[in-house]
């Protein structure tokens, strides 16, 4: 019986959690991760923090420069989203796709992926969410040829995705961002 409730009380407590985080599939040759967010703001809010407000929300220690560069997103099919430190310049990933307030595709390794040689698709994708607010799922699929087993990549890369999508939350929750519940 103290089983039963523990397992009831655990269940109860993640329940109430707002996010969600998963190695959807990983192989010698590529992974897909999902991670989920709920945020208490309409989806055009969290669309417009998405893409103008990249270099508030995205963790600074997941950068090539830390706080000496700035990153940006140019939503628009073949746009950038880079990092600038003056003379010190990435292209992190290439805009695919853009359907404003629902899907953003970014195509491209990143991190030390992009290095390795490998390429994968990142998508943001936001919808209602039930009771309000909006959902925010970060879908990444990443492969490639490398010598190296990629499905031993697939729990950091995943913890790494949760990491920066939380930030994009957090932001989206922080008292005076425009449409966030107080």
């Amino acid at each position: 019986m103290r089983a039963i409730m523990t397992t009831a009380a655990i269940a109860l407590a993640l329940a109430g959690l707002p996010a969600a985080a998963a190695v959807k599939d990983a192989a010698k040759d590529g992974f897909t991760v999902e991670n989920e967010q709920f945020v208490p703001v309409d989806a055009a809010t969290a669309w417009k923090a998405l893409v103008e407000d990249v270099d508030q929300w995205w963790p600074k220690d997941h950068t090539w420069w830390g706080k000496a560069s700035k990153l940006s997103i140019d939503a628009r099919a073949g746009g950038c989203f880079c990092e600038i430190g003056g003379a010190q310049q990435a292209q992190h990933m290439t805009v695919g796709f853009v359907d404003p307030g629902k899907t953003l595709r970014l195509l491209g390794g990143l991190g030390p992926l992009q290095g390795m040689g490998l390429s994968g698709a990142a998508e943001f994708r936001l919808s209602p969410a039930e009771g309000g607010g909006t959902r925010i799922v970060l879908f990444y699929r990443a492969g490639g040829y490398t010598p190296d087993d990629l499905s031993k990549f697939a729990p950091v890369v995943d913890q790494v995705m949760g990491l920066q999508l939380r930030g994009l939350a957090e932001h989206l929750r922080k008292p005076g961002t425009a449409g966030a519940r107080k």
